[in-house]
């Protein structure tokens, strides 16, 4: 981490500002060299942290390029534990490739994807999983999906996962502490305290494991399957959740041949709508691949939006009925009955019987009309049946930190077998260390640079 790096830290194109980032042991040393500040008495290697300072950008015909402000950080208590300097120009194109042209110029180099926030990790600002979150950060979409990635980047699961290992490292010591005193045959560990401290990491492992439902579903929404005959509306629907013309509306069976995606976020939830292939018997090759892939969303979807047409059920209608339902099975179905302007109100309940055998709320729209579409939206709330995350509740959203949870509860629990069956303390320390290895993997206590490349290579460039 010798280098100084520097890169454009806002976002591409023109803006009322942009903020150019450098980072490292020179930051100073070459910011100066570009930096006319208005005060002639100004001196930028002696001036103090967290300070601003107004002047002038100019090349090396003392030509000026743009009037900024500079911002002063000193290591360690900087955002990359290094000296970083924030130079804030006008949001020119041209001012930004300019400026971050003369740094490289006097000795920068272009900073990586992600390289702000790796040297922040490696200089103990944070660990891994907080580095991460500063990616969900910038990603939510949400107040959910926010609130999760503040608490994250704050340090909530981490202070859960220290609690962890100040645990297991305090049992794993009691346990090998007995094997240096094997031939005296010495109990440092009580048995019975051990257990129930093994059941109390359990608990708390699984629970974070199961958090990853809510919190995959806020970050990355709940996959919803728009689903239904031809012509019953689920183009239109799209339309009308998504506010605008997404998908082709026609009167003619078969216009949908192929998935369309979009989302919404509905009281800080995020959907993910998918508008398949009409469902129905067809000899058309490319309608017949749609409707194969409306099946294979079915099955990827968290909520089925089963859509039908009340001025005419089909003649196929069991026929649909058995598929939808073996594919569906142990998801939330929402049959829409559209297009309820077109009949009596007492018919309602007629429909509705017809659909007794499968479960699930049963909503009256009218998708032309946009008649009863805020009852949907509330049925899709209901359905989703996610808490309201609070700030401060730790919840797991990286699939990541997921799968090592998973590796890490398999490794406590046979400590637990180990307990009940009365195996030798090595067996013991052996499955303790694995599960400490793990946990250590979503810290960033246990990496390799392959690890840390392929996290921080998904960055946007400038954090």
């Amino acid at each position: 981490m010798s280098t100084t790096i520097a890169a454009i830290s806002t976002a591409p194109g023109i803006g009322g500002i942009a903020v150019i980032r450098v980072s490292g042991s020179e930051a100073f040393s070459v910011s100066a060299k570009i930096f006319k500040p208005k005060k002639t008495s100004f001196s930028l290697l002696a001036q103090e942290a967290n300070t601003i300072s107004f002047g002038n950008i100019v090349d090396n015909n003392n030509e000026i390029v743009d009037e900024v402000l500079l911002s002063v950080f000193r290591a360690p208590h900087s955002f990359t534990g290094e000296d970083v300097v924030e130079i804030a120009c006008h949001g020119s194109i041209f001012i930004q490739q300019r400026i971050l042209q003369l740094l490289i110029e006097n000795g920068c180099t272009l900073a990586r994807a992600g390289e702000f926030t790796q040297r922040a990790f490696l200089n103990g600002k944070m660990d891994l999983s907080q580095a991460e979150a500063v990616a969900d950060l910038i990603a939510s979409t949400s107040a959910a999906s926010h609130r999760m990635a503040m608490t994250q980047m704050r340090g909530g699961f981490s202070d859960e996962l220290q609690k962890l290992r100040t645990q297991l490292l305090n049992f794993v010591s009691l346990v090998e502490l007995e094997l240096d005193f094997s031939e005296e045959e010495v109990e440092f560990a009580n048995r019975s305290q051990l257990k129930q401290l093994v059941i109390e990491i359990e608990q708390l492992i699984s629970r974070l494991s199961d958090s990853f439902r809510v919190g995959n579903a806020l970050k990355n929404g709940i996959p919803v399957a728009l689903i239904g005959e031809t012509n019953v509306g689920k183009s239109t629907l799209l339309n009308v959740l998504l506010n605008e013309e997404k998908a082709i509306v026609s009167d003619i069976h078969g216009t949908t041949r192929d998935v369309i995606e979009d989302s919404i976020v509905l009281q800080g939830i995020t959907f993910r709508f998918i508008d398949t292939a009409g469902i129905r018997d067809t000899r058309d090759k490319i309608e017949s691949l749609g409707i194969e892939r409306t099946y294979q969303k079915i099955e990827q979807a968290a909520i089925v939006l089963w859509i039908l047409d009340c001025t005419q059920l089909s003649e196929h209608i069991e026929w649909l009925t058995e598929r939808i339902q073996k594919r569906s099975e142990g998801k939330k179905v929402i049959l829409v009955f559209n297009k309820i302007d077109k009949i009596a109100e007492d018919e309602r309940d007629v429909l509705s019987h017809l659909f007794d055998q499968i479960e699930g709320e049963r909503v009256y729209i009218s998708a032309k009309n946009r008649l009863n579409t805020d009852a949907l939206e509330a049925a899709l709330i209901r359905a989703a049946q996610l808490p309201d995350i609070q700030p401060g509740d730790v919840v797991v959203n990286n699939i990541r930190h997921y799968e090592a949870l998973q590796q890490a509860l398999t490794s406590i629990r046979r400590v637990s077998e180990g307990l009940e069956s009365g195996i030798s303390g090595d067996f013991l320390s052996h499955d303790i260390r694995e599960c400490l290895h793990y946990i250590g993997e979503i810290t960033g206590h246990i990496s390799n640079n392959e690890i840390l490349g392929n996290i921080f290579g998904k960055f946007c460039i400038g954090k």
